[in-house]
């Protein structure tokens, strides 16, 4: 098993951790009516991925 010669520092263990920060999930546009849609998603409000219409959306 591994084990680390000296003592890490708060400093130098927090500065290891810098990129574990949670990044804002990205949100576009839907193609379709412009509502709000994670990428590579079927759209909730009018059912459509890309150019197509995937889903029948009772409104």
């Amino acid at each position: 098993m591994a084990v680390p010669r000296n003592r890490l520092s708060n400093s130098r263990k927090n500065t290891k951790r810098s990129h574990h920060a949670k990044k804002p999930k990205t949100v576009v546009g839907c193609s379709n009516c412009k509502s709000p849609v994670l990428p590579h998603t079927i759209c909730q409000a009018c059912g459509s991925y890309g150019s197509r219409v995937v889903l029948d959306v009772k409104s």
